[in-house]
């Protein structure tokens, strides 16, 4: 939980602001899915349908009797034919029998394994019932749908097509140009990093866009900055250790996660240039379909004061749940003293000197995206 020099937000918002992507922006479409750590936009005004009004009842009137031999020829003509036999109820398929049986993380399975695609977050998928890895990606997307099947296949299909057609542990080995985005994005692990148990160690994604020389060079491109993201995040995926579960995860009890901080520092928040603004919305869109529940908390960092409304903005486009982890924040060395969820000692200690603690600069602990060689200048 973020400590009481959290900025305060006003609740007259103007501005939209990022959840996965860079900065806050005007205007962001609503193109991700309804799960629950993504991007749920608020709830619609009910609308007031009038309640249905009863026919009128005629009052009681004296009615004069009728002759028998019209009342004879009112009454229904009587038939010889019996009345058709109810129709009885039709047997299930085995097929449906099967799916009404399994439990919602099988038919899950069954579902990736009619996709063709073995792979997620670099977890080679197995039966879960024996493959704890396997079982905790699939029950988070599970949690991320409130338990919802429906939403969680649907979630889970598109992110399997979706990691098909992007090979993202491909990328992992490509090398991004260095003046676009060296300095733009580390992973830190803090902590036990070889241990099996996930809450002994923390793993953190840093986005420094402060330090983007040329809006139009990192951002223009827009499927080269979309690349470097995601390798950003399967490389912290990498260090979360998922592969090596041991312990099944619950709707309550989910140790893995990240932490991500957002250093807004040296960046005017009015003036967003459009190639940022349709980097950021990729961006929200894109990890709010494929990568559900690995949120822990998110800090923004560097925050001016007088752009404190950014964190109730952010509450309007995503869950209530979710919004609970969002920080802002209006100085760097503030960090340190908001991590108090962690079970790793003295956390904040770890961190750069910059961001509050006592450790070495990013620069010196962060692992980046792989990066071209720099080319020597005469």
């Amino acid at each position: 939980m973020a400590s009481s020099d959290t900025t305060a937000a006003p609740t007259n918002t103007t501005l939209q602001a990022e959840v996965s992507g860079i900065v806050p922006e005007a205007d962001i479409e609503k193109s991700t899915t309804a799960a629950p750590n993504t991007s749920a936009l608020p709830a619609e005004v009910s609308s007031v349908v009038p309640e249905s009004v009863p026919e009128a009842v005629p009052e009681k009137s004296e009615v004069s009797p009728q002759p028998a031999a019209a009342v004879a020829a009112a009454a229904p003509a009587t038939t010889s034919e019996a009345p058709e036999k109810a129709e009885e109820p039709k047997a299930e398929s085995p097929e449906e029998e099967t799916s009404a049986a399994a439990t919602p993380i099988e038919q899950l399975w069954s579902l990736a394994q009619s996709k063709g695609h073995p792979e997620i977050w670099g977890v080679t998928l197995a039966d879960p019932s024996s493959h704890v890895p396997t079982q905790v990606i699939l029950q988070k997307y599970l949690n991320a749908n409130d338990g919802d099947l429906v939403k969680a296949k649907d979630q889970l299909s598109k992110t399997l097509e979706w990691r098909a057609k992007m090979k993202p542990l491909d990328l992992i080995g490509k090398k991004f140009n260095r003046t676009k985005f060296a300095g733009l994005g580390y992973v830190t692990v803090f902590g036990e990093t070889e241990a099996t148990d996930p809450e002994v160690r923390e793993v953190f994604t840093w986005n420094i866009y402060g330090s983007v020389k040329d809006v139009n060079e990192t951002f223009g491109n827009l499927a080269e900055f979309i690349e470097w993201r995601v390798v950003l995040m399967e490389e912290a995926l990498q260090a979360l250790g998922i592969d090596k579960a041991t312990k099944p995860i619950t709707a309550e009890d989910d140790p893995y996660k990240i932490l991500q901080v957002h250093d807004y520092k040296s960046i005017s928040f009015l003036r967003q240039q459009a190639v940022v603004k349709a980097a950021s919305t990729e961006t929200i869109k894109i990890f709010a379909q494929n990568y559900p529940e690995l949120l822990k908390e998110k800090f923004f960092v560097n925050v001016p004061a007088i752009m404190g409304f950014i964190y109730t903005f952010v509450k309007l486009f995503v869950a209530a749940k979710t919004a609970k982890k969002f920080h802002p924040l209006s100085s760097g060395p503030s960090l340190a003293s908001n991590l108090t969820e962690s079970k790793v000692k003295g956390l904040g200690d770890l961190l750069p000197k910059e961001y509050g603690g006592k450790g070495a600069d990013l620069g010196s602990i962060g692992k980046e995206p792989a990066l071209e060689e720099a080319v020597e200048t005469k």
